[in-house]
Order: structure tokens, then sequence, then C-alpha cells
């Protein structure tokens, strides 16, 4: 495989890379890479979330920036508040050893006087939700006329939540000199369309293999429980990594609550988040995880997109998630920049089949620890 230099990445890049412990390309940056690089294209990437999306089209628009130009050059969509600051965080770290680039990030929760404040700064890269761009748009708060690069990540998601007219919108505003960087999970009826009617016809399209997604510095293990042993399991694992910090995945919000409850009696230092909480409440519980005030996070998969936290050892899955994109997004909240982590699921008989369908679809395989 190809290494990021060889694929033309600058010097100050590979410095901010090997920083972030980033120094094997995955296979949707060797495949992606050399296709944005350099080029002026439409581009249409099928890869599920956790597959290193971010450098493989981070990397190229930082590139395609005139650091001298002010101006907002490219703009990155993102489906919720959280991946649009992870996004943004993200390409200002790879932007440590070169010349200065400006990015902002707006989204709804924030404070939008705050945020056309900051836009009168310069700014090259910015990072938004569609709905607050939109509002900035009307409020005349920001100029798209520059854009040279318009990146949908998660595009089906977008779609998910009921963006689809926005991403219209702001597809026809910048549209000229523009091109669109499109990715998507999947490739459903509405993403199909909006490719044939906005993008060009012959955009470089390309899958990633689900069985290439998953971080293969996470050891995947499994115990079996007997109906209602999960939490005594739980509880033997978190003595057993007393010093260790991570997150515990459950389905619902009722689940969340319940366990986080659990763990408060046995003196478990531990937050909750989930998506019925007030952004303000979420925040809070983010910034306690984040510093280390609380040492478990119990959480669901929809409060979970975006989470980037250093340092997680392990990630346990009080329940198997309903789909795989969630089971790969989930573990790879341990185990980055270049560490191990493990990933526990604590299944029950029924649970087997679904454990044995993860291990044949990502090409994983779960260890017996129980």
């Amino acid at each position: 495989m190809n290494t990021f230099k060889d694929m033309g990445i600058a010097e100050g890049y590979l410095k901010g890379l090997a920083e972030l412990g980033i120094e094997v390309p995955t296979e949707v940056q060797a495949t992606t890479l050399p296709k944005l690089l350099g080029k002026s294209t439409d581009f249409i990437g099928q890869a599920q979330t956790g597959t290193g999306k971010t450098a493989a089209f981070g990397l190229p628009l930082l590139a395609a920036v005139d650091s001298t130009n002010p101006q907002i050059q490219v703009v990155v969509l993102a489906p919720t508040r959280e991946l649009a600051k992870q996004v943004q965080k993200q390409l200002f770290r790879f932007t440590k050893f070169t010349e200065k680039i400006f990015s902002e990030v707006v989204c709804g929760g924030d404070k939008i006087d705050r945020q056309i404040e900051s836009l009168k700064r310069p700014t090259q890269v910015l990072v938004a939700t569609p709905g607050r761009l939109m509002d900035l748009l009307r409020r005349k708060a920001v100029d798209l006329s520059h854009v040279k690069i318009l990146v949908l990540d998660e595009a089906d998601e977008m779609l998910k939540l009921g963006f689809r007219d926005d991403i219209d919108s702001i597809m026809k505003i910048t549209k000229g000199g523009r091109n669109i960087w499109l990715f998507s999970a999947t490739m459903p009826g509405g993403i199909k369309k909006m490719i044939s009617k906005h993008l060009a016809a012959d955009a470089p399209f390309l899958k990633i293999d689900k069985k290439h997604i998953v971080n293969p510095n996470i050891r995947h293990q499994y115990i079996l429980c007997k109906e209602g042993g999960k939490r005594d399991h739980i509880l033997k694992f978190l003595a057993e990594h007393d010093e260790q910090r991570g997150l515990i995945f459950c389905r619902t919000r009722a689940d969340t609550i319940a366990f986080g409850k659990e763990l408060e009696k046995q003196d478990i230092s531990c937050s909750v988040l989930h998506g019925d909480l007030m952004q303000t409440e979420r925040d809070k519980v983010m910034r306690m995880f984040k510093k280390g005030r609380t040492r478990i996070l119990v959480t669901t998969d929809v409060a979970a997109r975006g989470i980037d936290v250093e340092g997680l050892s392990f990630v346990i899955h009080h329940q198997l998630p309903e789909k795989n994109e969630y089971y790969t997004h989930r573990s790879g909240r341990t185990a980055r920049a270049g560490k191990t982590g493990i990933s526990l699921a604590l299944i029950t008989r029924h649970e087997e089949k679904q454990l044995n369908r993860l291990e044949k679809q990502l090409g994983i395989s779960f260890r017996d620890v129980g």
C-alpha cells in the first residue's frame, strides 16, 4: 500500500498526521486521496463511519485552499452538531505544522450572533450543519461565492434528518466553479437522485468493502450471559480495569438512565448521554467526560455521534446495535491514534446469531472471555 508521502501529501501534513498517530492509510484514504489530491472533480464515496473519511477528504481540501485568500473556499456539511465540531477539530489538527488555514464551525445549538461575529474574521474552510448554514445565508452573514469544494459528509444521515431542501439550496447557491465530494454509508433513492441532479456524470465512484473498515488495533471480545446477568459481568470488568476509562452503549434512553443509576449505586463515576437531553445538558455531560471528571459515559447510539475523546481503553456493548455500521462507529471510539483497545459485547443466547453476522460482514473475530 502507498504511504501518505507516496501519494503526495505535503511534509507539514505528514508531521500533523504522525502526531495524531495516523501513519498507515486506511483503505478509504488509500483509494480516495489519489482521486482528489490536486484534482478538480466531483466525487462519490460509499463508506461507513469509522473508515478514516475525514482525512480522506480533509487532506485534499486543505491542500486546495489558497492561504493568501481570506474568503470561504471550502464548505463541509455534516448531519449533526457533534460531527461538525469533530470534523473541524480534525482539520485544525492536520494543519498544526502547515501555513495557517482558518476554519470555523457553525451549527444549531450555539448562539448565531456569536457565529456571525466569528465569520467576520478570515475563514477559508467552513464546517456546518445545513440548517444553520441556511439561517446564516438568509441573514446575509456568510458569502459562498468563492467556494471551490463542497463536501457532503454522511449524506444519507443528512437526508434522514430532513435536510434535503437545505442541501439542494446550498448546492444551487454554490453552483459554478465548485466540485462536490459526496460521502454516504448507503445509497438510497434520495442520494442517487441528488447525485444525478447535481454531480457530473463521470464523477469517480468508490465503494469501500465493509471488511476493511474496522480498526485492526481493536480486540473484539464477548461474554455469553444469562438473561438479567449483564450487570454483574460489566461491574466485574470495570473492577478489573479500574484505572481505565470507556463507554457503555445501550439501545434506549431508558436503558442508559437505568444503567447509569446502577453504576452510581456502586460508586462508579459516570455520566449519562441520550438524545432527549437538551443541547446545553449534552454539552455539559461531554465537557465533564472529556476533562476526565467522570470515568464512564453511558450513552445511546443517537447521542454518541461524533464523540471524539482521547485515551478511552474500552467500549462495552450492553446490547448490540441494530445496524452493523453502528458497531463500527461504537467500537471506533477506542484504539485511537495508534493505541489498542477492547470492544466487549454482552450477549444472551438469542443474540449469538447477530454476533456471527457481525463477524462475517465486518471481517472480524470475537473472542469468548466469559
